[in-house]
């Protein structure tokens, strides 16, 4: 089977999304698939220019094809996103990416075309056959003109992956075949924990005292504009003691603010660890160092019911004991009291109270963790993924 994964994204990327996609392409390519990915030619930012090619940037293997198309990139020119120049020139990229990506299908011979976004596949179902198109869905799109042509997307693929259960329920409020869609949640490379160190071994590497109750948190701080929720976690810190917190991601200015927040609630600035954006290879090293790992997101329709964040699965990975916001998506994968901890979301006490409990049980932190490591490797990793997709992709292209 050949597979084109259409991405219209920077690579690298500081984001989440680069890292899925690099890695499913990768388990893509392992269970059988030709594949060949097609990304913008973007102006990148000066972190992520220094990054280096992305296969050595995300540690994967050179077993798939990347083709960068041209585009019409001026967002860098708009550092305001709110600001209408700023939208016009994101709408003018898409354009102008997706009119490339038709161009080159219309002499591209490919089994599956596969994409997380709704235009590209709109646009080729003018020219290719349903079966032929695959639409990986991450979120509801907002009312208007986002959800008209997500309807359309849906309507004209084969194949639709929600990532979550929710989502799919929602997806098939606006009109998605039921039939037509299979939930597909986001995973973990098994081999990227496999060697991981001892927290001891961990700390040393980081220069992090070996003695500390360390609670982390790993990626970015907001996602569509919306908080986190790390705020909340400073807030129920503060009433922890001993607590130490370790935040690994960006953006800077919004870590500040929270340091800031943090030494005003009379909390030690010593305790207060900002590692920044590193590498997705040292992921591990950091996550070996918590004792906690902490995923307060707020009680958002996108994080309650659309969201698979990679950061769940990595936490799981890591044998670290995780206290989670009790939302519909994360209780898909995760149970509270089982594997994890699982709180009201924006309730500041409950969360305190529960990393209380992990600081003050070291076996329960053992056993969570086990856990949770044994459920993320036993149905959250990117090759049963792959095969998942790939099952139903080569059901639908002999299915004529």
């Amino acid at each position: 089977m050949k597979l084109v994964y259409i991405a219209n994204i920077r690579l690298p990327t500081e984001k989440a999304h680069g890292l899925q996609i690099m890695q499913n392409c990768e388990a893509f390519a392992d269970a059988g698939a030709k594949v060949s990915l097609w990304v913008p030619w973007r102006f990148n930012t000066r972190a992520m220019r220094k990054a280096g090619d992305p296969w050595t940037f995300y540690g994967v293997r050179r077993n798939f094809t990347l083709r960068r198309l041209p585009c019409i990139d001026l967002i860098p020119l708009f550092p305001n996103r709110t600001d209408l120049p700023a939208k016009l020139a994101f709408y003018l990229q898409l354009w102008t990416f997706t009119l490339f990506v038709f161009l080159r299908a219309l002499g591209t011979k490919a089994n599956i075309f596969y994409s997380r976004d709704a235009l590209p596949l709109v646009l080729l179902s003018l020219v290719k056959p349903r079966r032929c198109l695959a639409y990986e869905v991450h979120r509801l799109a907002q009312p208007g003109a986002g959800r008209w042509l997500q309807r359309k997307a849906l309507s004209r693929c084969g194949a639709i992956f929600p990532m979550t259960n929710a989502l799919a329920e929602d997806l098939a409020r606006i009109g998605a075949d039921p039939a037509r869609m299979t939930v597909a949640h986001d995973g973990i490379r098994a081999s990227r924990f496999a060697n991981a160190p001892t927290q001891a071994e961990a700390r040393a590497r980081l220069g992090w005292p070996e003695d500390a109750f360390i609670v982390g948190y790993v990626g970015r701080l907001q996602t569509l504009a919306m908080d986190k929720g790390v705020g909340n976690l400073v807030r129920a810190l503060a009433q922890v003691e001993g607590a130490s917190l370790a935040i690994v991601g960006g953006p800077r200015e919004i870590v500040e603010t929270l340091r800031g927040r943090w030494e005003r609630l009379g909390m030690p600035p010593e305790n207060f660890f900002y590692a920044g954006q590193v590498a997705p290879d040292a992921v591990p090293v950091f996550l070996s160092a918590f004792d906690v790992c902490a995923m307060p997101f707020p009680q958002q329709e996108h994080f309650a019911r659309h969201a698979s964040p990679l950061k769940l699965f990595e936490y799981m990975a890591s044998r670290r004991p995780i206290v989670a916001s009790d939302l519909p998506a994360f209780a898909e994968v995760v149970r509270d009291g089982v594997n994890a901890l699982l709180v009201p979301p924006d309730d500041i006490d409950a969360l305190a109270e529960a990393i209380c409990r992990l600081r003050d049980n070291p076996g329960l932190r053992q056993f969570l963790g086990d856990a949770a490591h044994k459920r993320v490797l036993a149905r959250y990793t990117w090759d049963r993924r792959a095969q998942l997709i790939l099952d139903r992709l080569r059901q639908n292209v002999t299915a004529r």
